[in-house]
């Protein structure tokens, strides 16, 4: 028997060993060891960006677009929810958060209705971001004959990429329809950002030939997590043209390449000339995305950036992004804490050009770590309406400046230094 004991204990010892290993491998593989370095060759302008955005990067971009800006729950929920009725052949939806509540109910209420009608539904949610989902919710939806998916589900042999989520948020009807933006599905995104339990966040409407883009890039995580192939006129139909907007839709993937993501934003920070607007739910750059942003202020490109406030939902981001603010603060930048609720945009303007929406932060995590989806169109016109959302939202936020960061209580500065340490894993 103690011989049986030992053998049991040395096992194990030995499970426990290698699941620390694992663990530890998983939590610190957001760590690179070779500096990126990109010279400055063209502006967000030149044509040379435009190929460089499309062919070293990511998909090309494509003209004949129409992308419609949606603001807040009340405008946001309706839309997606009036187009996921409109399906007459197929719905593709892939999210991070899923909770329980009425927003909730309603969307696996849709999906559910589309399945009996004999619209194909395929849902993809994120294993930890659907962690508060109703049961309810899923029996809705299977029970209709929605083909459902959690991403990356906990297993002994996936430890190990147990950092690395979708946090894509991606709905396309009949191929046709798209949408993209930083909205979840769960009942504080309702309203109108009117108070801290209603959200403020932005989402966006796609037709046009980027939608196909949009269908390939859930396609992706699909085959991963289902084995299946979706293709054919269901899924991708000849798109027309819908509107002028040129677009590409981007991805990145930690287990396909995942620095593309922080690639395409240094690119752009790198060809900036006059102005740099960022509204960020989740602002905490890299030393790299630093220099970035303090070379741009040395060219005399300005440099706005919206983030949140005290309502923050998750502090410890909140602290480790103050902590970075010293050297972007002492060149010049602009930094500004949403003030009535929290602030979940994910909006990225350049030059007046270049806009890019959808679900990255800019964080080592969406960097890094997760799947990610961001929708970059190259219109004036669409930059310029963007550029007036930004600029309302400003109007609510409090800027913070060099002197009041620097003067702010020890204990305040001793708490965001050791938040500062965990920045790799948020």
């Amino acid at each position: 028997m103690s011989t049986g004991r030992a053998v049991l204990r040395t096992v194990a010892t030995v499970l426990i060993t290698l699941l620390g290993v694992m663990v530890l491998r998983n939590l610190t593989s957001g760590e690179r060891q070779v500096e990126r370095v990109i010279p400055r060759h063209y502006p967000v302008h030149s044509p040379d960006f435009m190929r460089a955005m499309g062919i070293a990067l990511g998909p090309s971009a494509v003209g004949g677009n129409r992308i419609e800006t949606l603001l807040n729950g009340d405008a946001i929920f309706p839309s997606m929810l009036q187009g996921i009725r409109s399906a007459r052949r197929t719905i593709t939806f892939e999210t991070f958060i899923y909770w329980s509540g009425e927003i909730g109910r309603l969307f696996a209420e849709a999906l559910a209705e589309r399945a009996r009608g004999g619209v194909k539904v395929h849902v993809l949610v994120d294993w930890v971001g659907s962690k508060r989902m109703d049961t309810a919710h899923i029996g809705t939806m299977t029970a209709a004959g929605v083909e459902f998916r959690k991403y990356r589900p906990l297993r002994w042999y996936n430890l190990n990429r147990l950092n690395n989520r979708t946090h894509r948020k991606l709905l396309v009807v009949d191929g046709r329809i798209g949408y993209t933006g930083g909205v979840g599905i769960a009942d504080m995104w309702t309203g109108n950002g009117e108070d801290p339990e209603h959200w403020r966040d932005s989402h966006f409407r796609l037709e046009g030939p980027v939608v196909a883009q949009m269908q390939a890039a859930f396609l992706d995580n699909w085959v991963e997590t289902s084995g299946a192939v979706l293709h054919g006129s269901d899924y991708f139909p000849g798109l027309e043209p819908a509107g002028t907007d040129s677009a590409q839709l981007f991805i990145s993937s930690a287990s396909g390449g995942g620095d593309s993501m922080a690639l395409m934003y240094l690119l752009a920070i790198t060809a900036a000339q006059r102005s740099i607007d960022l509204s960020s739910a989740y602002f905490v750059p890299d030393d790299l995305a630093l220099k970035a942003l303090t070379d741009a202020r040395a060219r005399g490109v300005r440099v706005r950036i919206i983030t949140p406030g005290r309502h923050m939902d998750v502090e410890t981001v909140r602290r480790a992004s103050r902590a970075r603010w010293g050297a972007l603060l002492s060149a010049g930048a602009e930094i500004h804490e949403y003030q009535p609720t929290m602030y979940h945009c994910k909006v990225f303007i350049v030059d007046g050009l270049l806009v890019s929406v959808g679900s990255a932060n800019f964080d080592t995590r969406s960097f890094h770590l997760d799947d990610e989806a961001s929708l970059n169109i190259y219109d004036a016109e669409f930059a310029r309406q963007a550029t007036e959302v930004f600029e309302r939202d400003l109007t609510r936020a409090r800027k913070i400046s060099l002197a009041e960061w620097e003067q702010r209580p020890l204990r305040e500065k001793i708490m965001e230094r050791l938040a500062s340490l965990l920045r790799t894993q948020l």
